[in-house]
This record gives structure tokens, sequence and C-alpha cells, in this order.
């Protein structure tokens, strides 16, 4: 929620009234990696999470993805102990093909998939020497930010595949009571995209989605040169501009979606690179009361289906009918449901 700290605008009234797809938060979110413990080690070992179920890939599920028929592969669902959603899959593809980034070098000027996913931190300084002992890096060094009486640290690390995840220390006031507590990790509550249009992202998420409007902001420009973890260059923060989004099924801490449009440079487009079995965040899964009646809400408002309704078997839930459509750069969001 990095856009929502720095910028202070309120979103607009009245901006969306439709249906939405779904009123809860988003799930899990999908992260395709080369060696799934490497990875892990972030957040089991630094940040206390547990693992909710490891095994093989259902070949459905692959199906679902549009990988080779002889593909396979292992999946692993981690999360804070008492968290039931918001969680990450770790998924490892086998014999499906060249394994590209999603996002090579993943500048905030490049658009295209997921950047990052968004956590809240305690003692951001101890996790930044355990996450460089780990292998992971930071673009920027730790960033501290005021807001409207809020101190606050902030940090982006980059782990193996190019994994983002972006971190938040509130120094103070406290956090509010309706984040569980924790020791160094919470759990994701947002996902970030770099965008080429951010008012056509909105419209995505609040016209078609049927999302609300967390917010929806002014372009922002630094008063002085100031260095920020999106990582923009410090002589250039006085003179590019960004504007951001963010969007929620309903009102709380967690499952929000946010995309920044960074204006005035240009950089690569990987939007074409958002697929299985390529490295990186590849889709955030959402679910639903009825796939088919989503997926035909979709449709009727004028979007494409990228993968249409498949029943697959998606451990810990056991039998589902998913669904997939794609934002307008390409990043995946999956829609599922029991079976009716």
């Amino acid at each position: 929620m990095l856009a929502g700290i720095l910028l202070a605008t309120s979103s607009p009234a009245g901006e969306q009234d439709l249906e939405p797809v779904t009123r809860q938060p988003w799930q899990e979110v999908v992260v395709s990696v080369s060696h799934i413990d490497r990875t892990a080690r972030f957040f089991l070992g630094i940040g206390g999470y547990e693992a909710k179920w490891r095994g093989p890939l259902d070949s459905a599920l692959a199906a679902a993805w549009e990988l080779p028929q002889e593909a396979s592969g292992e999946a692993l669902l981690l999360g804070p102990a008492e968290y039931e959603s918001g969680l990450i899959r770790l998924v490892r593809f086998d014999n499906a093909g060249e394994r590209l980034p999603t996002r090579p070098g993943s500048r905030v000027w490049d658009t295209g998939c997921y950047f990052s996913m968004m956590v809240r931190m305690k003692d951001m300084p101890e996790i930044y020497r355990r996450a460089i002992d780990l292998g992971w890096w930071t673009e920027t060094p730790i960033a501290r930010i005021s807001f409207r009486g809020s101190e606050l640290r902030v940090v982006i690390y980059r782990g193996p595949d190019g994994v983002q995840v972006q971190g938040y220390e509130r120094l103070k006031p406290p956090l509010p009571e309706s984040i569980p507590a924790f020791e160094t990790l919470t759990g994701p509550f947002n996902m970030m995209q770099m965008v080429r249009d951010r008012d056509a992202t909105h419209d995505f998420f609040t016209r078609i989605l049927g999302f609300g409007s967390y917010y929806k902001g002014d372009p922002y420009l630094a008063p002085e040169p100031t260095p920020t973890p999106l990582g923009i260059p410090l002589s250039l923060t006085t003179t590019v501009p960004y504007r951001a989004g963010i969007v929620e099924t309903r009102p709380g801490e967690f499952g929000r979606m946010e995309y920044i449009e960074v204006m005035g440079m240009s950089g690569f487009d990987y939007s074409d690179r958002c697929r299985a079995p390529n490295l990186g965040t590849l889709a955030v899964r959402f679910e639903v009361g009825d796939a088919v009646e989503a997926r035909n809400r979709i449709r009727v408002r004028g979007w494409a289906i990228r993968n249409e309704i498949r029943r697959v078997r998606l451990e810990p839930y056991g039998d589902i009918d998913l669904f997939a459509v794609e934002t307008p750069d390409g990043a995946i969001i999956q829609f599922y449901s029991a079976p009716k």
C-alpha cells in the first residue's frame, strides 16, 4: 500500500455500485519458484509462518495452467498459524518447458504481471540483516516515511527467482487492533502491479469485478529529492510522478489489490510473461460463491475469460471449479468455488 502511504486523497464517492464478483478477500497468491525450500526459508525462518499443506501438483491443475500433458510439480502452502486466507502457495513446475522470469529486473517503470506482495513487519533492520544472510536483496535502503502522524519504515525485499516482498513497519502509533498480533511478519495484505494506465486498471477492478475503490490518488511528485522504496532514481523523484489505485472486496486490513503507473518513464512491458511455468508471482486466487455465476457476470460486463472453468483438485480445499481472467497488464486473477 505504498501509494496509500505517500498520497492523500479520498476515493470518489459512488464510484462503483456493481454487485462484486466476490466479497471475500483474496485467498492465496501463487508464486512460481525453482526451489521451494530455498524461497520458503524467508517465510518460515524469518516470518514464523507454518506449512499448511505440501504435495504434488494435480494433473488437472497443471492443465488449467495450459502446461504440457507430461507436466508435474510440487506445491507448498504457507501462512501464519492463525490465518485461513491471505496465504502464499509456492509452486515448482517440472517438465513444463522453459521457465523465464515474469519481470526481469523488476523495475517500477516496467509494466506487466505482479510486482510484489506486501506484509507488515516488526524490527525491520533485524529482518533486513537476516534476509541478506538468506540471499535476499533490496533495491533501496530502508526508507522512513511520515504520513498523517504515522512514522513508518518501508523496503522491498527481492529473493530467489525475483520474488518480491514489500515490508512495512509502523513505528507509531500502534497498529489497529483488527490486525492479528504477530512477532515478525503478518500474512500478505495487499498485492501490487505496475501498470501502463492506472485508470484503465481501476476501471477493470471496479466496473468489471465490482470491487470497492479504497483509494485513487492524484499524481505524486516529491517536493525535494527523496529516496523511495519504489526505486525511482533519486534525481528523478521531483520530476517523475506516479499515480496509484487500491481496491478491496470489503472493508478490512487484508485482501487489497494495488496498481501504480509511473508517468514519464518508459520501460519494458512484460504482460505476455504472466504465465506458468515462468518464475515469479503468477496469480491471485479469490473464492466465489458460484464459479459459473461469477464467470457469467464478468463476461456480461464485457471482459474476456482467459481460462474457462475446469474442475481441479486444490489441496487443502479439495475439488474446486476454477477459471481465470487477466488484468489489462496481463496479471492473472483466478476465481474458484466448491462444485455445485
